[in-house]
């Protein structure tokens, strides 16, 4: 039974009891590069919140690497030391915790705001400056030297957004909630931008009719002829992303995604061509009725990690976890060390226990 606990760097560092935290645990996925975010610190001695501005590389960022790069990480502010994830897993290893590398990869604003053209756009021209696309080489490029940079020094490497994102971002006074149906979603996740409708093309595919034919179809929500087209033209990005990030690794490597081919975000659709490239999935399992996801993703015979949180209401996780491990998880990745308050906190060890005994 895998068990993983999800933590920031600054979590660690000026803690000295954080540790503990991870008790029952044999790894940390520890973030090293990571999208902007405003988080909580309830437990930490010295402070209550953390706020990243933009998306960060907790490594050093190495000018020889990134050199002639308009696509580069930068290093944050906010922390003490430009190898922030380095020292942190220092404390960790001490303590006998295994550190994974937690790596976000197409999730930077700061990017897709800088360079409007690499990032994700729907069939109306509303472009998604969170979200870079994958069918762009520049940006499978950064991907590739991101994971690498990220990855040095790591027991494994956990790749989040090894994909494309798509309508749905938890941004700053989001105001989108149910404002489409799940199809509509759908459609305007579909990435429209030049390299898309050039493969597309390549697809036999007219881009003006598929634009035109997508816009139709978000305002009835109804289907479009050439969906699994788009659906391929995706993958197709997104099996050259991952097989790219994965020739730098040399440690193994566990992938956030989904079952369901059509899903956009931290956790991309899996692709036929997903499997023995990668050491286990990392499978979203918040909701407590999730287990027919993790059923779904065990089918294809990799080794699934349901990924939990004790952030939600506390009733009913233990049950929650041995469902996921019924279910054919055979590990959990927990979240969040850091995140979670001293109330919580017990509930990391409590799922934990009830996973192994499940």
């Amino acid at each position: 039974m895998r068990l993983t606990g999800h933590a920031y760097p600054w979590d660690v560092l000026g803690d000295p009891v954080f540790p503990a935290r991870a008790e029952g645990l044999e790894t940390v996925a520890l973030a090293a590069a990571y999208h902007s975010i405003r988080a909580a610190t309830p437990l930490h001695p010295k402070h209550q919140l953390v706020t990243a501005p933009y998306a960060a590389l907790y490594r050093p960022v190495r000018a020889h690497v990134w050199q002639d790069r308009r696509l580069r990480p930068k290093e944050p502010t906010w922390t003490s030391t430009s190898d922030s994830w380095g020292r942190a897993a220092e404390v960790l290893r001490a303590a006998g915790l295994r550190v994974s590398a937690w790596v976000v990869l197409t999730h930077n604003t700061r990017l897709g705001t800088e360079f409007p053209a690499v990032a994700v756009v729907n069939c109306f021209g509303d472009r998604y400056p969170y979200a870079l696309c994958p069918s762009h080489e520049e940006v499978r490029e950064y991907a590739a030297t991101l994971a690498v940079e990220a990855a040095d020094g790591a027991d494994e490497v956990s790749l989040e957004a090894c994909g494309q994102l798509g309508l749905t971002h938890g941004s700053h006074h989001e105001k989108t909630d149910n404002a489409w149906t799940a199809t509509a979603q759908r459609w305007l996740s579909v990435c429209c931008c030049e390299k898309c409708q050039k493969a597309w093309s390549a697809r036999g595919l007219d881009p003006v009719w598929v634009l035109s034919t997508l816009r139709e179809a978000v305002r009835t929500s109804s289907d479009v002829p050439f969906a699994e087209e788009l659906l391929a033209t995706r993958h197709a990005a997104t099996d050259l992303l991952r097989a790219e990030v994965l020739a730098g690794l040399t440690v193994p490597v566990v992938l956030h995604a989904h079952p369901d081919p059509w899903v956009t975000g931290a956790s991309p659709g899996l692709t036929p061509a997903t499997g023995e490239d990668v050491s286990a999935l990392v499978v979203p399992a918040w909701p407590t009725d999730s287990a027919p996801v993790v059923a779904a993703a065990a089918e294809t015979g990799r080794p699934v990690d349901a990924y939990v949180t004790v952030l939600q209401s506390a009733d009913g996780l233990t049950d929650h976890a041995e469902r996921v491990v019924a279910a054919g998880a055979s590990g959990l990745a927990i979240y969040h060390l850091g995140l979670a308050s001293a109330a919580r906190q017990p509930l990391i060890t409590e799922m934990a226990t009830a996973a192994r005994s499940a």
